[in-house]
């Protein structure tokens, strides 16, 4: 029995609307058969954690938790790419894993449509959840 393709969930996490468009994500990767590693949850990355726990403790748990997954699908959306996703991004292509990236957000750069590093390091680039999910067919 082939196992689930776990996917890293990469972007911002640091407004309610954030927090919940993460886990409508999630929720969507789940219900078309892929494990999800949702940083907000599993590395319990949150105001209160922060201020409980040391910010080694959150880094370790996501660290681990993208040399676990298969691949990453990293939310671009804002003027400018989160600085986390935009690390998480890097990351992941140092290590070969395959980066999908899901811009919704209409606005682009004069030159492209989002930062040149981050863009290069993507595989594909879905521009809504309906196209990100298609893209994913691949890797079930």
């Amino acid at each position: 029995m082939n196992r689930k393709k776990r996917i890293y969930l990469a972007g911002p996490l640091f407004s309610h609307a954030e927090l919940e468009y993460n886990c409508k994500l999630r929720d969507s990767l789940l219900k078309k058969g892929f494990s999800v590693f949702l940083p907000q949850e599993d590395a319990e990355d949150t105001t209160n954690e922060r201020e409980r726990q040391n910010q080694e403790c959150i880094f370790k748990k996501c660290v681990g938790g993208m040399d676990g997954s298969d691949l990453v699908v990293a939310v671009l959306d804002g003027v400018d790419v989160d600085s986390g996703t935009a690390w998480e991004i890097g990351y992941a292509y140092a290590k070969e894993k395959p980066v999908i990236g899901l811009r919704t957000d209409f606005r682009s750069l004069s030159d492209g449509i989002v930062n040149l590093m981050v863009e290069m390091s993507i595989i594909d680039l879905a521009r809504d959840e309906e196209e990100l999910l298609k893209i994913l067919e691949k890797f079930r």
